[in-house]
């Protein structure tokens, strides 16, 4: 199953769209086994902040990870429906858990994702998936429509807040949250959106957990410049872009720049 064209014409639209492509409850139920076990395995960092959570073992930047969610970020069917929107050539570059406790959920501040990454040019859709409910009550993903439309990088300000999981929020004014959308989803739906679009998503007050993967996918016309950004917790969290291994998925780097064998040995290393 892949993209329709009413799909991508609201991807295009509104830089979001919730497709029809669902994961199996099986695989959803070995998902949250797998979460549950990273979760116990890296008892000093937030589960709201697991990066790189698919890359196997202890990775450079302090998270025990799973294969798991890298077998999920290779789906076959996902990055068909990701090539329909980038083109044909895709790259795989991130990967980060977002799961809310129950209570003490933390808020992401309204954000453009590029503010964090260092592609060039910028060019990302990301496939953010619900392993359990993702409801406005537990802190659903919340997008402003349209957002993306202008392919610029808004004014943001840094949050001196530990409360928060990202550090910087989009300035006042460069948005009208009236117009914002809560994308509510059942365990194993999904949502893709662009980089440019303005989201965030509210503290999780409720009794009940919302856990979500974001898989990041750039096109093969884009580098990933691992100059850009030093390694370090300018994100709110620690992140090395210099060790971030990157998985060609399909089609060919028409850059020919970008390097496939960095952190390729630790990735694999069990």
């Amino acid at each position: 199953m892949t993209l329709s064209e009413s799909e991508i014409g609201r991807y295009r639209q509104d830089g979001y769209v919730v497709p029809s492509l669902r994961l199996s409850p099986a695989r959803v139920a070995a998902l949250r086994g797998t979460l549950d076990r990273l979760i116990a395995e890296n008892p000093g960092i937030r589960p709201e902040r697991l990066v790189s959570a698919h890359i196997e073992g202890r990775n450079a930047e302090g998270v025990r990870g799973s294969a798991d969610f890298l077998d999920l970020a290779r789906d076959p069917g996902i990055v068909a429906a990701v090539a329909r929107l980038i083109g044909p050539d895709v790259i795989l570059w991130g990967c980060q858990i977002f799961c809310k406790p129950g209570g003490n959920g933390m808020e992401v501040p309204w954000h453009q994702d590029g503010h964090y990454w260092p592609i060039r040019p910028l060019a990302t859709c990301t496939v953010w998936i619900a392993l359990d409910e993702s409801k406005i009550e537990n802190g659903c993903l919340r997008v402003i429509p349209g957002s993306h439309r202008a392919r610029e990088l808004h004014a943001h300000m840094r949050e001196e807040r530990e409360d928060v999981v990202l550090n910087q929020r989009a300035a006042d004014g460069t948005f009208d949250e009236a117009t914002a959308v809560d994308i509510e989803l059942e365990p194993g739906q999904m949502s893709m959106h662009d980089v440019y679009l303005i989201h965030g998503s509210n503290a999780n007050r409720s009794p009940k957990r919302r856990a979500g993967i974001a898989i990041r996918y750039m096109p093969g016309t884009s580098l990933f410049d691992r100059t850009i950004m030093r390694p370090g917790d300018q994100s709110g969290y620690k992140i090395d872009f210099t060790t971030r291994p990157l998985w060609l998925l399909a089609g060919q780097d028409r850059t020919g720049l970008n390097d496939f064998r960095v952190g390729h040995a630790h990735a694999v290393a069990r």
